[in-house]
């Protein structure tokens, strides 16, 4: 069975990952057959906010890992204990989170880094060509992860200051509605962007099951 990687970094979509699109990811795969695997970093969010306006609540803390366990059902592991070698294929969701704790791209765009044992992953499954799906605004960290490369990817609008940063890393920035994916065949990258676009869950459904769709096409190649 083909086993994917799915990373996750808190639960909510102004600390951590975007409940919706995670969900949706994990049912498409299990509806596609595939056997997925949570993963988290075991660490500190970058802070605890409100979900109603998205407000940081102070003195608050929150492991990404415990969070994480929510979306999951305690099905997560840490990411750090993750090799290439123990998956076929790895999706990112979006979520602040993913701009703010898997790396720093929210705060410094172009110029930001990805979570060192994140990185590892991603370019060792580049390396060994295998599938990469990336959701809302976390195609930002395969741009800054994979840049050199000149990956082709979306984060909505491609003229949109999140877009622009993101090309900076060399990655080629592709206009998509909510509905659609963008396909790196060569690379074997697919994106969608989600909430990034809106309106509504149905929406990012539709992209979300087409990205999954693409990643397990495929790992069955």
């Amino acid at each position: 069975m083909v086993k994917v990687g799915v990373v996750l970094c808190g639960c909510g979509r102004f600390d951590g990952s975007e409940v919706h699109e995670s969900v949706l990811t994990l049912l498409h795969l299990a509806r596609g057959g595939a056997e997925w695997v949570g993963l988290a970093p075991d660490t500190a969010q970058w802070a605890v906010c409100e979900h109603f306006g998205g407000e940081v609540q102070a003195g608050e803390d929150r492991n990404q890992l415990q969070e994480a366990a929510r979306i999951a059902r305690g099905e997560v592991a840490p990411l750090a204990q993750v090799s290439a070698a123990d998956l076929d294929a790895l999706i990112l969701p979006g979520g602040s989170g993913a701009a703010r704790n898997l790396c720093d791209f929210a705060e410094r765009g172009g110029d930001g880094a990805v979570l060192p044992e994140l990185a590892t992953l991603l370019r060792s499954l580049h390396a060994a060509r295998k599938p990469i799906g990336a959701i809302c605004i976390a195609p930002a960290i395969l741009a800054l992860a994979l840049g050199p490369h000149r990956p082709r990817l979306t984060l909505g609008p491609s003229s949109s200051g999140p877009a622009l940063e993101a090309a900076r890393t060399g990655a080629e920035m592709v206009d998509c509605p909510v509905d659609g994916v963008v396909v790196d065949e060569a690379q074997r990258l697919v994106s969608t962007p989600a909430y990034l676009r809106g309106p509504g869950i149905a929406e990012v459904d539709a992209g979300i099951g087409k990205l999954v769709a693409q990643v397990l096409a495929w790992c069955r190649r």
